[in-house]
């Protein structure tokens, strides 16, 4: 299993390879709950509010700022492959799930919004984005409380509870 995780950050909001450990940390644990059982690879850009909305517009045409964005690679539902993978979805012997976009800032401000801390928050993010490469969503009532749920039960794998 391995994390690529990039700093696009304009500032310094704390020590960088601390967010690394952190959001990897989390990647991992989702994967591991998950039972993925391919070596996989998985790609998270951490960025500035300005950065997040630029891709949002481009790519969602959503012209505005969002905590996460999540590019999944392969077609999955809850967890589970709708088509089994192939050589063709292999990087460098690793299974490449797609990119996760984090807003730092936008993090840091919803923690202080919900009362927790950053790391929470940032892991939570994480995790989210790691769901939505897995093929969850949060579209319809019943998935999106199967999808709460699992973000849930992740967290507190590594001691970041609600």
């Amino acid at each position: 299993m391995k994390v690529v995780v990039q700093n696009k950050l304009k500032k310094r909001y704390f020590p960088v390879r601390e967010i690394r450990e952190l959001i990897t940390k989390a990647v991992k644990a989702a994967l591991t709950c998950e039972e993925i059982r391919y070596p996989v690879l998985v790609s998270v850009l951490l960025v500035e509010n300005d950065e997040i909305r630029r891709i949002n517009a481009e790519y969602r045409k959503k012209d505005s700022v969002t905590d996460v964005l999540s590019f999944p690679m392969l077609d999955m539902e809850d967890g589970k492959f709708i088509t089994e993978p192939n050589e063709m979805d292999m990087d460098q012997g690793r299974l490449f799930l797609g990119d996760i976009v984090i807003s730092v800032p936008r993090a840091i401000g919803q923690a202080e919004a919900y009362g927790h801390s950053v790391e929470r928050e940032l892991a939570f993010l994480a995790v989210h984005g790691v769901l939505h490469l897995l093929g969850y969503d949060h579209n319809m009532a019943d998935r999106e409380q199967k999808m709460k749920q699992r973000q849930e039960d992740i967290l507190l794998s590594i001691g970041l509870p609600r």
